[in-house]
């Protein structure tokens, strides 16, 4: 799987942007490659916290879990 940063210059002159696929993993960085890297921290942050709410939801629930494999 590959995802798409959008990214945008600051005035201030920080680098800005978000994940295309997953519009609510955004961040910034001094460089393109520090914003990239932080992207990736905010895109993983925000599947980690949707998993752990999820598992909250279905917490007392019998459930299939099933891994879903991204090529």
């Amino acid at each position: 799987m590959t995802l798409t940063a959008i990214i945008e210059k600051s005035e201030d002159g920080w680098y800005v942007g978000q994940v295309e696929e997953f519009p609510a993993a955004i961040s910034q960085g001094k460089t393109i490659n520090e914003l990239k890297v932080n992207l990736l921290d905010a895109f993983m942050l925000l599947l980690e916290t949707n998993k752990a709410n999820t598992k909250k939801e279905y917490l007392d629930k019998k459930v299939i879990r099933e891994d879903l494999l991204l090529v």
